[in-house]
């Protein structure tokens, strides 16, 4: 079991890159690094881009990196047997930030994206754990991003229960 270390060697490899201006999530992964992301259900610009918040806004951690793509990680041996998605979710079908979900402002949105990152199907543009989401996780009882990832696999689809859950405090 070492796919922590090795993500955890990448994300700290390609934080110096970036931080160093040499780093083109495009161009600069090598085939062994393509490999790696593949076999944990990771694209290229969804490592990237906790690589470049992190760089940038010292958040979010590497280790909360790590915990994200554990459970994405997961998700895509358990539930989808080490298979992509061809399906993609593209920025028009995110709900708009003010819909509500039980008096939840953004809760619709976050749980649109929280269920395309464990499926894999987010587009590139999109970050699940971007601002916005770290914003409505702090606010809503401190929830971290993975736990409240594994909350939505747990759910099963079912959003009232995830609504309760973070009223509850998380």
């Amino acid at each position: 079991m070492t796919w922590n270390d090795t993500f955890l060697e990448l994300f700290a490899r390609c934080a110096a890159d970036y931080q160093a201006r040499n780093f083109d999530y495009e161009k600069d992964y090598t085939v062994q690094d393509l490999a790696f992301l593949e076999s944990i259900g990771y694209r290229k610009r969804e490592f990237f881009d906790f690589v470049e918040d992190y760089v940038g806004e010292n958040e979010p951690s590497p280790s909360t990196a790590l915990l994200v793509a554990a459970v994405r990680r997961d998700y895509f041996l358990v539930e989808q047997n080490g298979k992509f998605s061809d399906n993609v979710t593209v920025v028009d079908d995110l709900p708009s930030f003010g819909e509500e979900l039980d008096g939840l402002a953004y809760l619709p949105r976050i749980l649109k994206k929280a269920k395309a990152k464990l499926r894999g199907e987010l587009d590139p543009d999109i970050m699940y754990g971007c601002g916005g989401d770290r914003n409505f996780l702090a606010k809503n009882g401190n929830i971290p991003m993975a736990d409240f990832l594994r909350h939505v696999w747990a759910a099963d689809g079912d959003d009232r229960k995830l609504a309760e859950w973070i009223k509850k405090g998380g």
